[in-house]
């Protein structure tokens, strides 16, 4: 009988993992062996949070990035087919939303293997609950396109489908250019277009503001190298 795949929600940077991580959650993930994760060092920072008399030494992890290939993704698999449960451990948050762990689960799907998603924070849905902004319809688009001139085509668009669609429109970008992606948000859209800024949720000093574009002209936080998310509203 195949092992189950787990997918472990990590914090989103506070150090108090009780505070996000159900203790239900916390249990299973230190009862596991096997791991496939982004980053080894974060993940056993994090399990040893969890629980600090945990057999880290003693677990296997295997490493799931950008630069994982698929013959690694299918030889992951191999201890699930052995019986062995696994967990999937993203970088921060919610695997498989946003991060490279889904490639490893649709390979799950494909053979047979349980998938168990399990609680815990996701600051995509975080910022969208605090946001106020419209729940029952919206999109999440992932990065927005590094080069300047992509970048604001595409900022122009979603702002459109969210006029035309009634959707709000959710998006990322890398931490060391969240000044300019903000930058460029207030100085391409309606005056009148809504934008969340969320940043560092979960954390002491968690930052949640919605404002028309505006409103938000001449006062933007300061972004740089904060995690963020942006969410817009025509």
């Amino acid at each position: 009988m195949s092992g189950k795949l787990y997918l472990i929600p990590n914090t989103l940077g506070t150090k108090e993992s009780t505070h996000v991580i159900p203790a239900d959650v916390a249990n299973i993930a230190v009862a596991l062996r096997h791991f496939i994760v982004e980053d080894l060092r974060t993940a056993r920072r994090y399990l040893r949070a969890l629980d600090r008399e945990m057999d880290i030494d003693g677990s296997q992890f295997y490493m799931l990035n950008k630069r994982t290939t698929p013959a690694q993704f299918a030889e992951y698999l191999k201890p699930l087919k052995a019986g062995h449960n696994v967990g999937i451990i993203s970088e921060a948050g919610c695997p498989g939303v946003a991060d490279p762990g889904a490639e490893v689960v649709k390979l799950a799907h494909q053979a047979g293997i349980d998938v168990v998603p399990m609680v815990g924070p996701s600051s995509i849905l975080l910022a969208l609950m605090a946001s106020g902004m419209n729940g029952q319809n919206f999109a999440f688009v992932g990065y927005i396109p590094i080069k300047k001139e992509e970048r604001v085509k595409t900022i122009r668009q979603l702002e459109n489908r969210s006029r035309n669609e009634h959707q709000s429109q959710i998006f990322i970008e890398t931490p060391f250019r969240n000044n300019h992606l903000s930058q460029d948000i207030v100085s391409n859209c309606n005056p009148q277009t809504r934008l969340c800024i969320a940043y560092n949720l979960t954390m002491p000093d968690e930052y949640v503001v919605t404002k028309t574009i505006g409103q938000w002209k001449g006062k933007l936080p300061e972004l740089h190298k904060k995690p963020a998310i942006f969410i817009i509203q025509a």
